[in-house]
């Protein structure tokens, strides 16, 4: 995953500074930091699901306005936001009670490492409730995903193919492709997934 090199006018003169910071994985923590969704932040700064995922996958160089906009949904001041330094994780292990939940309501999505700053991979412990599903409006993100199922039964929907997964049944697809994840069936669903870049 490459930087962001951003250009912006750190007074009201005419003075520029370039600058060159990892702005996407920035986002991405600050964000989590404050348990807010991709879509929750979305909505507060009112830009689209996929403008927060294509800048925090380093995938768009948002505008000055664009971002400002973003970090007031935090919020953040800009100043703020490019001082901030997270240190990069070094823990290796996790037990199960440090997993991070990033998720909320019938779906639970149990982070592996609280801090992904730096990281290209995201791995996760999902657990639908039956009934559960990711929404009507199909994701797309930048990046790859792959899931294997422990138990339960989870419809999978990518662009107009549609499969219902059991224990031990897998997915993995470029995640630009339109999807959506729903339990079915009378017991909660439990998957184990990857993805990267990190798209929560």
């Amino acid at each position: 995953m490459g930087y962001v090199r951003y250009n912006f006018d750190i007074s009201n003169n005419l003075n520029r500074k370039t600058m060159s910071v990892d702005i996407g994985n920035r986002l991405r923590h600050l964000r989590l930091a404050h348990n807010l969704s991709q879509r929750e932040l979305a909505k507060r700064a009112g830009v689209t699901n996929s403008t927060i995922s294509l800048i925090e996958s380093n995938s768009a160089n948002p505008s000055v306005g664009a971002l400002k906009r973003i970090l007031d949904g935090i919020p953040i001041g800009m100043a703020e936001f490019f001082a901030f330094e997270p240190e990069k994780p070094k823990k290796a292990f996790y037990a199960a009670e440090e997993l991070t939940e990033i998720g909320k309501g019938p779906i639970s999505y149990r982070q592996v490492g609280e801090n992904l700053f730096g990281r290209s991979l995201q791995i996760l412990k999902e657990c639908y409730q039956p009934g559960s599903d990711t929404g009507k409006v199909p994701l797309v993100h930048d990046g790859e995903e792959g899931g294997i199922v422990l138990s339960g039964r989870l419809e999978v929907t990518v662009d107009d193919e549609r499969r219902i997964l059991g224990p031990g049944d897998a997915y993995y697809f470029e995640s630009r492709r339109p999807h959506r994840f729903r339990c079915v069936g009378p017991a909660p669903c439990e998957v184990i997934s990857a993805c990267t870049p990190p798209s929560f």
